[in-house]
């Protein structure tokens, strides 16, 4: 019975933990998840900390605002992330055109599709504070 105890207290801590209620179902769900929020502190946060948006306050990366603008799935959001749209510069490696994408490091797409994965997730989330996801 001693040795079930611990087991059975990290049991209950855990079902009553509000950040275990959807835990990642592996250890590279959970990678991905830092990768994204790596790749968006190094790419994103200027314009989009918090989720938010420094240039134009409509196009946040709030949910109601991703649905309002037509950019709420990981595929658009991967697409909008790649080519760029209004104000946001494209990453993409191969973006076109010239002027609509950034003038610094483009992204590879695994990289862009990580962070698709990070924003779609965050953004359900109502952006949490992604300092939990350092490196």
């Amino acid at each position: 019975m001693k040795s079930l105890a611990p087991s059975l207290m990290a049991a209950a801590l855990l079902s009553l933990s509000p950040a275990i209620f959807n835990p990642p179902a592996s250890i590279g769900q959970v990678m991905d998840v830092q990768r994204g929020a790596t790749l968006f502190r190094q790419a994103c946060i200027g314009c989009h900390d918090g989720g938010g948006n420094i240039i134009q306050p409509g196009a946040t990366l709030f949910l109601k605002d991703l649905q309002r603008n037509g950019v709420d799935t990981e595929e658009e959001i991967y697409r909008v992330t790649y080519y760029g749209k209004g104000r946001m510069p494209g990453f993409g490696e191969n973006c076109t055109p010239r002027g609509q994408c950034t003038f610094g490091a483009r992204l590879q797409e695994n990289e862009i599709k990580a962070l698709a994965e990070f924003v779609k997730s965050q953004a359900g989330q109502g952006w949490p504070n992604i300092e939990s996801f350092s490196d």
